[in-house]
């Protein structure tokens, strides 16, 4: 089904289109071969960049799309309909541009900027640690300061794109407590960095995720991004953003979802009719319906609030709440409408429930995300 969109202009008009036929021909085509065979689509990443979506967000002045988030986050979401691995992995790039983007010096924007807006150059996000997931002031990974630069030791874990990478927006610890955590932008390729071998996940299997290791590996001083101390800062800006990401992969991914279903009731016909005419399977569908449309409202009310510069971040953890949520009730129901069907690897909606999964823990566990609205309203 074709989402009918309230957008802003007819520019954001076009290019929801541009990202249709993108998404057809280059994803919908694409997808079931590389996530059954768990292989990574050369290329697909490059054609994203020359088409100017792995910087929309961005100002144009810095090399990006100078589209707001609202129109940003709709483009995720229609990749996401067709191929939830590479909107999770555009919206992590996203993100890794955030800290040079938004804290980085003239000198470093205009350096590295233009290929990372261009998706030239693609992006992880190297947060979390074996140890440091949900507790991010916990980490381990040292960068310590040497003659020539940072000196960067430790292991991180769960990067998505890790070892194809070509940046890194670390985070490394350069003191004591939260405020000895500093931000760089490490390279995909340096001596002493190596990567583990690919996480054997239950899904998004096309778009590798690794654990990293840094032996004492060397960072030129201008890979510092922002202050020392500043990375947590960083961090949790970066992911208030990200997060709403999140919550338009998981709307696409329930949408798609809703999609075959509803597609499935109106051919299958049980006791004389089609299954989408008995009122038990006809109000299933109805509610995932509302799930889809009530994720969708509530990732654009954040982003309007980003857009408009008003405070987002209790906004951006009730999206990404309610859009994961709804992904997994939502996709789970589709495998039901299928009946036996739907738990064979015939159809696509086995897959949608084992990707809808991970949208309720990466970037911020649901449980995390309770945890900050509660703290909002406590204030």
């Amino acid at each position: 089904m074709t989402v009918e969109r309230l957008l802003p202009n007819q520019d954001a008009e076009d290019l929801i289109e541009l990202t249709r036929e993108i998404a057809d021909k280059e994803l919908a085509r694409r997808v079931d071969e590389h996530e059954r065979a768990e292989t990574y689509p050369e290329g697909l990443f490059a054609t994203l960049g020359e088409a100017g979506l792995l910087g929309l967000p961005y100002p144009e002045e810095q090399g990006g799309g100078g589209q707001p988030y609202e129109v940003y986050l709709q483009v995720i979401e229609e990749l996401a309909m067709r191929w939830a691995s590479v909107a999770v992995a555009t919206s992590v790039h996203t993100l890794a541009c955030f800290p040079v983007a938004t804290y980085g010096s003239a000198e470093q924007r205009a350096r590295w900027l233009p290929d990372m807006l261009a998706g030239r150059i693609i992006g992880g996000y190297s947060l979390s640690e074996p140890q440091a997931g949900s507790d991010a002031g916990a980490l381990t990974c040292k960068a310590e300061r040497v003659a020539d630069g940072y000196r960067v030791t430790g292991n991180k874990a769960w990067i998505t794109h890790g070892g194809i990478a070509d940046f890194y927006a670390l985070f490394a610890r350069t003191g004591t407590g939260s405020r000895g955590i500093s931000c760089f932008l490490a390279p995909g390729r340096a001596d002493g960095l190596t990567f583990g071998r690919p996480e054997e996940k239950m899904g998004l299997h096309a778009v590798p995720t690794t654990a990293a290791h840094y032996d004492s590996v060397l960072l030129e001083p201008d890979r510092l991004i922002g202050e020392e101390g500043q990375g947590l800062q960083i961090a949790f800006s970066a992911l208030d953003s990200g997060r709403l990401g999140i919550a338009a992969c998981a709307t696409g991914l329930a949408q798609a979802a809703l999609d075959e279903a509803v597609a499935y009731a109106k051919e299958r016909r049980t006791f004389g009719k089609k299954i989408i005419d008995h009122q038990g399977l006809g109000f299933l569908l109805a509610d995932m319906a509302a799930a889809v449309d009530s994720a969708r409202a509530t990732y654009l009310d954040a982003a309007r609030r980003r857009d408009a510069d008003l405070p987002y971040s209790r906004q951006a953890s009730v999206a990404k709440l309610v859009a994961t949520d709804a992904a997994m009730k939502v996709t789970t129901d589709a495998v039901q409408v299928f009946g036996g069907y739907g738990y064979t690897r015939e159809f696509r909606v086995e897959r949608y429930m084992r990707e809808a999964k991970i949208m309720q823990i990466f970037e911020g566990t649901n449980q995390i995300q309770r945890l900050v609205i509660s703290r909002h309203l406590a204030k």
